[in-house]
């Protein structure tokens, strides 16, 4: 502390010295430089004025120049330009944080420093108004900000990387997504606004509105939301992406200053889930181009043929059919939510009350159709089955012979398919269900104990439950074209190899549980200012997670008696018994940090803190910690130093960081082998940077992005590796030229968006290729109220790959150097007229 705070007195003094040369030449100054000066000030004064409530316990929020973390905000208006696809897709504007949505509205990978994961985005905590929607960051088949859709009641975003969260709230180390809510003023507003789009098929149809007013003397509402409906970002031929949110906000001013919030959100959607495609790979691996017959940028599985599948779940009874479930793929990965919430901000005495409450409960399936492997000829196939079946003894006692060759025909017409060089593939047709419940509540009180020094004592709980109904593991064969047809096939000695498309099982994965967990967490915060331009704050957390759960078991056989019938002959089923599983664990997390105020245009922060991340119920399902039933508990630490600069000419925040993970816990559903799970270590460090010129008047231009070196360390073989799917750099450069007129204001921008390669697997086989996006943007703000938009993403096409597959381990690359990846969706156009008041 006493180095602190000679620090602090020499770079005190420094200021002084460098102040006062400035001060005479201002003496000097003309009086028209003195106006100048004047307008550049209250320009700075604006920006500096910016407050943001996430990662701190003040009241009244604090300043985003002195907050001591990074954190990166954006208003309705900024949330408009970014022209977000889904609500991960936002995230793109943070340094440090990568995204990947090409798997549509929801299901997204949020990647934050390097953290490795394999999916399911365990390190970022979706929130509104400072409660999680979802107790836990994530479960398998469910990530945050699938539960969740952006529309015009939202005020702004607040991301908060590292920092002070894992005090706060969850406590969660790694991102924070913060979504706050509009509040009715005493002066009414509201929008309505139609948008009509080109992705997919260009049927695009939503409306959006809201309204904000005073309701009674001291009390205000905020209501809207949103519908729309789509066949997809790529068409589906079936309206796949639709449905709609309603949103409403009731605050109530209280006599000390305080306020009361309570808040509902209703939403009931549908979203297609996208999964890797074929592409064709160079002979070195290292580009990529379209797999023969196909559009990677339009191309799915699903049309109007494939969107039903009809799977066998349980054994015949004797002289019966076995059970089956048929899966409708329009509902996708659209959950149906309700969210209540309350925000209590009061003075009790002396001390500042603030309490959070959000209450989350629905349904969020995932019902897709997942690739299972590269395609091959429709010859090779039928070669392969008859392999399969000749090598079965029951098989071919039943049969009388051994198989020679095969036929196939579409399930469609019945016709028969000869060419034996058509390609063909097996995806599979998967089948979740979860039911979830959320309960959290933090309350802490605050209070000045002496001068310049605040006390903060909190409280977190949460209750949460998941109840599962998984059905993995089915295959179904189609063709390879434009539009996938289904495919039967028939051997020469009575087998049959499909029914109505449907083939032997890749891997049986069928999950039937249900789960609860409880957390409770205490925790003492403490900030204090021994001068004015320095704060000082450290925070400890103490926290206990209790998980319990209870899965039934399955067994494997021949589900409809018929060893002909080799489409079910190994297909997994529940036999009724259960077993139970039970994880208890308490741990510590801490935080301590420092921002220093050279001026009102400039500071500096240093941040350390060290965080868990509790494992979910996956997680002791699958065992990561080694044993079946238990699992390791992950721990993150990080430092930071940051730099930040408001002047009326830049912005810049500037972050340099290295952290450290042990005990990932990393899963993957991988074709031939289940549920796999590889624990392991991480090392990161980068920089990252936030910054916007203003040269000249009405023009700005922001770069954003980061550097960074992601690496397992300890973990084995993959020691040294670098962290799957984080690129080593990424960066944004968005100019902006605003055109004031009579009539209105324009604005023209655009945004270039830069990936480096990286690899798709930890073992640094699949490799991808980095790429580039082009975005343009184009708005109206007119004085009597019209706003018009426009926005075009992906204007040149460009053929840039998210992920490989991750269901094969290698390289992932088949015969003919054809590969499995997720691809960037096409160019896609939006335009949108709304009405303000």
């Amino acid at each position: 502390m006493l180095a602190i705070t000679a620090l602090v007195a020499s770079l005190a003094a420094q200021r002084a010295m460098a102040q006062a040369p400035a001060a005479a030449a201002a003496a000097s100054a003309s009086e028209g430089d003195a106006r100048a000066d004047r307008t550049r000030d209250q320009k700075d004064l604006t920006q500096t004025q910016q407050v943001v409530v996430t990662g701190n316990a003040r009241r009244e929020g604090i300043l985003k120049k002195e907050a001591g973390y990074s954190i990166t905000t954006a208003d309705a208006e900024q949330i408009k330009d970014a022209a977000p696809t889904n609500t991960a897709d936002l995230l793109k504007i943070v340094p440090g944080v990568f995204v990947e949505t090409t798997g549509g509205q929801a299901g997204a990978n949020i990647r934050v420093r390097g953290f490795p994961e394999a999916g399911d985005s365990p390190y970022a905590t979706i929130q509104m108004n400072g409660s999680p929607i979802y107790a836990a960051p994530s479960l398998s088949f469910i990530e945050g900000s699938s539960l969740f859709r952006i529309e015009d009641t939202i005020d702004r975003v607040e991301v908060l990387r590292g920092g002070t969260s894992p005090i706060y709230g969850s406590g969660q180390p790694g991102v924070s997504v913060n979504f706050v809510q509009r509040k009715g003023t005493d002066t009414p507003e509201g929008d309505v606004r139609l948008t009509a789009g080109s992705a997919g098929t260009g049927d695009l149809r939503r409306v959006d509105g809201y309204y904000a007013g005073k309701l009674a003397d001291k009390w205000y509402l905020t209501i809207g939301g949103f519908y729309k409906t789509s066949y997809g970002q790529r068409d589906t031929q079936f309206a796949s992406d639709r449905g709609g949110q309603l949103s409403g906000n009731l605050t109530h001013k209280l006599d000390d200053g305080g306020e009361l919030q309570i808040y509902a959100r209703s939403m009931n959607v549908s979203a297609p889930w996208y999964t890797d495609i074929p592409v064709s790979v160079s002979a070195d691996g290292r580009s990529v181009s379209a797999y023969p017959g196909i559009n990677p940028r339009t191309f799915t599985y699903f049309d109007s043929e494939t969107r039903f599948a009809t799977i066998e779940t349980s054994p015949s009874a004797p002289g019966g059919q076995p059970g089956t479930k048929t899966i409708d793929f329009t509902k996708g990965r659209g959950p149906t939510l309700t969210t209540l919430g309350f925000v209590l901000d009061e003075k009790i005495g002396g001390w500042a009350l603030n309490s959070k409450t959000s209450y989350t409960s629905g349904d969020a399936p995932s019902d897709g159709l997942v690739n299972g492997g590269t395609p091959v000829t429709l010859g090779s196939y039928i070669a392969s089955q008859v392999t399969a079946a000749n090598g079965d003894p029951a098989v071919v006692a039943a049969a009388g012979r051994v198989a020679t060759g095969g036929t196939a025909s579409l399930v469609s017409t019945g016709g028969a398919l000869t060419d034996m060089t058509q390609a063909v593939i097996q995806i599979e047709p998967w089948a979740v269900s979860k039911h979830l419940q959320s309960f959290t509540e933090e309350a802490h009180v605050s209070k000045e104990i002496v001068k310049a020094n605040t006390l903060t004592l909190g409280v977190y709980f949460s209750d949460y439950s998941a109840t599962d109904l998984w059905y993995l593991g089915n295959q179904e064969l189609v063709t390879l074209e434009s539009r996938p047809r289904l495919v039967n096939v028939a051997l020469d000695n009575g087998v049959k190899a499909s029914l109505n498309g449907m083939t032997s099982s890749a891997f049986n994965f069928d999950d039937k549980s249900s789960w609860t967990g409880r957390n409770v967490a205490l925790y003492v915060a403490d900030e204090w200012k021994p001068l004015d331009a320095l704060r000082l704050d450290v925070g400890i957390r103490r926290e206990n997670q209790r998980l319990d759960g209870t899965l039934e078991n399955t067994s494997t056989g021949d589900l409809d008696g018929n060893p002909l019938t080799i489409y079910d002959n190994k297909l997994a089923y529940f036999n009724g018994s259960n077993t139970t599983y039970h994880e208890a664990a308490t741990r510590n997390s801490w935080t301590l940090g420092a921002n220093y105020d050279f001026s009102r245009q400039y500071s500096l922060f240093v941040r350390a803190n060290s965080g868990v991340h509790f494992p979910m119920f996956d997680d002791v399902r699958s065992g990561t910690g080694g044993s079946p039933g238990f699992a390791d508990i992950e721990k993150i630490s990080q430092y930071e130093v940051g730099f930040n600069a408001v002047t009326s000419l830049y912005t810049a925040y500037l972050s340099l960081y290295t952290n450290r993970l042990k005990n990932s816990q990393e899963q993957a559903f991988q074709v031939g082998a289940g549920s796999t799970s590889f624990p392991s270590s991480s090392q990161s460090t980068g920089i990252e940077f936030e910054t916007t010129m203003r040269p000249v008047r009405n023009f700005d231009i922001s770069f954003s992005g980061d550097f960074a070196r992601g690496k397992y360390v300890n973990s084995g073989p993959l020691t040294g590796n670098r962290v799957a799917r984080m690129p080593g750099t990424e960066f944004r450069l968005t100019p902006s030229w605003r055109i004031p007129t009579d009539l209105g204001t324009f604005r023209v921008f655009g945004t270039y968006t830069r990936t480096a390669h990286r690899y798709s697997d930890a073992q640094n086989q699949q490799f991808l290729p980095g790429y580039g996006t082009l975005d343009l943007g184009a708005t109206a703000s007119l004085e009597n109220g019209v706003d018009l938009r426009l926005s075009v993403t992906n204007v040149t096409n460009t053929l840039g790959l998210t992920e490989g597959n991750p269901r094969v381990a290698g390289g992932g690359v088949g015969s003919g150097n054809v590969a499995m990846a997720r691809p960037l969706f096409e160019r896609a156009i939006q335009v949108s007229a709304g009405y303000s008041f």
